[in-house]
């Protein structure tokens, strides 16, 4: 990653000097090597944007207030997976792909620090991959793991190192490193498939009871870009309520799980940010492989200005009897 960091420092400094760009959005340095956010940088401070292996938040939402103001294009970082959320947003008219510069740039995949500390790796200090290994320097010497047994959950079912958007690519797509594929991505759903409804259920309760309504799932997620979010209407009655019953618990994530349904493009942000690691992506797991068994295989931002199959209708569509009565 340390020789695609450089790549990529070089070509932003490109865009600011020739002008295309004024700000960009990019990830910052937090108190621990791990502690990787978005920021917004301009021309003064380019050279401190991080790209290493912690840099896993997809930057898509930022720019649909990020772009508004400058009196140039903004630079937009996106990593593959981040492109489908891109192109939905497009199709959503959430972001104006006239006022942003899109660069593609390589992923080898993404780290997630509870795994490395779940190998009983405390103190870190850094960490640098070594081919398929990870060499991680910590307050107690150096320790090392297998990069794969490490990777966050997206990483393990990956699209696929191909952008479908931006307009220009750090490095040609073919010539880009792979994300080995170590899992299938609706495997955790078929097994809470085969759960008995009263399984599922208490499984579910097990988890989203765990659940501190903090919201970072949703001001995390791409698809959540409403003007005035239900949970923040005053009006609504649900306004900034804490978690005080098993209805509430339950309501608010199902709630969010049906607003996405059709528009998720699958980026695990959700579970990603949660605090309380719920695995919440597979709620929108579940309905997209019934979207795609229900109306075939649909990839929501894999082109933008696409309807959707939840808002378009043809004569082949799944009558409800079929959907009320699926176990």
């Amino acid at each position: 990653m340390r020789d695609i960091r450089e790549k990529l420092l070089k070509k932003i400094h490109e865009l600011f000097d020739a002008g295309v760009v004024d700000r960009v959005v990019g990830w910052k340095a937090g108190e621990f090597c791990y502690d990787v956010t978005p920021a917004l940088f301009n021309a003064g401070n380019i050279d401190e944007i991080l790209y290493d292996a912690f840099c896993g938040p997809n930057q898509s939402k930022f720019l649909v207030k990020g772009a508004e103001g400058g009196e140039k294009k903004i630079l937009a970082l996106l990593k593959p997976c981040d492109t489908y959320s891109y192109n939905q947003l497009i199709t959503e008219h959430r972001i104006d792909p006239e006022k942003i510069y899109a660069l593609g740039i390589p992923c080898t995949g993404m780290v997630d620090i509870n795994k490395i500390r779940a190998l009983g790796i405390s103190g870190i200090l850094g960490i640098e991959e070594d081919g398929e290994n990870l060499k991680i320097e910590t307050l107690y010497g150096t320790e090392s793991c297998k990069k794969a047994d490490v990777l966050l959950e997206r990483c393990l079912v990956c699209k696929g190192k191909n952008h479908v958007a931006g307009d220009e690519l750090l490095i040609p797509d073919e010539e880009a490193p792979e994300v080995p594929k170590c899992a299938e991505r609706m495997t955790e759903v078929e097994k809470l498939e085969a759960m008995s409804p009263e399984e599922r259920f208490n499984w579910w309760r097990s988890q989203l009871s765990k659940c501190i309504r903090c919201n970072a799932c949703r001001n995390a997620c791409p698809a959540c870009t409403c003007r005035t979010c239900v949970f923040d209407n005053p009006s609504s009655g649900v306004s900034a309520k804490v978690n005080t019953n098993d209805f509430e618990e339950n309501m608010f994530h199902i709630i969010r799980a049906f607003h996405v349904a059709g528009r998720c493009t699958d980026c695990g942000e959700c579970s990603r940010v949660c605090p309380q690691n719920i695995p919440l992506h597979l709620l929108n797991r579940k309905f997209i492989k019934d979207i795609d068994e229900f109306y075939g295989e649909y990839q929501a931002g894999a082109e933008p200005n696409v309807r959707g199959p939840l808002i378009s209708y043809t004569e082949q569509d799944v009558e409800p009897s079929i959907v009320m009565t699926r176990g």
